[in-house]
């Protein structure tokens, strides 16, 4: 029988947050499709709409959280894909760099344009 490899040592801090990250993520997903789907229609989503619930602190919070987890949840679950494929040395280093910069950038411009729609800026 093929031997079990995972990245993520059971237990630790990465393979925690993994798993937290995924069900917050699973109910903000669930609540992110009930409010645009069937609360309102995509095609009744406007812009002003859109400044209109971000104006919304709970709403905001919800949404701000819902970007970080998401960008946590993947960059850390293609960081360990890619680790369990046999990445090592200089080359995990550097994609493990790429992918903090490239995470952090994605949730200080998510906030800011979160910020801009609630008029916070």
């Amino acid at each position: 029988m093929a031997e079990r490899y995972s990245s993520f040592t059971p237990g630790g801090t990465g393979w925690l947050l993994q798993r937290i990250t995924a069900a917050f993520l699973v109910v903000t997903l669930a609540f992110h499709f009930f409010q645009l789907h069937f609360v309102n229609h995509a095609a009744d989503v406007t812009f002003a709409g859109t400044q209109a619930r971000m104006e919304n602190v709970g709403y905001f919070i919800t949404m701000v959280l819902f970007l970080i987890a998401g960008a946590f949840h993947g960059l850390n679950g293609v960081y360990n894909a890619l680790v369990n494929q046999g990445l090592k040395g200089t080359q995990r280093t550097v994609v493990l760099g790429v992918l903090v910069v490239s995470g952090v950038a994605l949730v200080a411009q998510g906030i800011y344009v979160a910020l801009a729609m609630a008029g916070w800026t």
